[in-house]
């Protein structure tokens, strides 16, 4: 199975547990979540994305490397609920960092700057 298998079997899952799908927000955490809405998951969010930065901290320290892979796996999995409750799956992620393989990052960075300066009609 493929990374992208993972997600993808993953995605449905979170999927099968929003409430509009049956998730049950008593039973299931991520139905909880998507319950009560985004202040909800994009607070676990940031949360998350707190804790992976002090693991990459305390790696650098000498701290087990290995905590930074559980942080970012939270981390993924609270991002993947997002991507859910826009409508959104792991594929679309993956499909924009394949667009921007072929770019250099500083000149990526710069066509998005030009890009969002066109639609600002600037």
């Amino acid at each position: 199975m493929t990374a992208a298998d993972s997600l993808a079997r993953l995605a449905e899952v979170i999927e099968s547990r929003k409430p509009a799908n049956g998730g049950d927000p008593q039973a299931s955490y991520v139905a909880r979540l998507l319950h009560k809405g985004p202040d909800a998951f994009l607070k676990k969010i940031g949360e998350e994305a707190t804790e992976v930065v002090m693991a990459a901290k305390d790696a650098s320290h000498g701290g087990d490397a290995g905590a930074l892979v559980g942080e970012v796996a939270d981390l993924w999995f609270h991002c993947m609920i997002a991507l859910a409750h826009y409508g959104l799956k792991p594929a679309d992620v993956v499909a924009e960092l394949e667009r921007r393989a072929g770019l250099g990052g500083l000149e990526e960075k710069a066509l998005r700057k030009a890009q969002a300066r066109e639609a600002g009609g600037e």
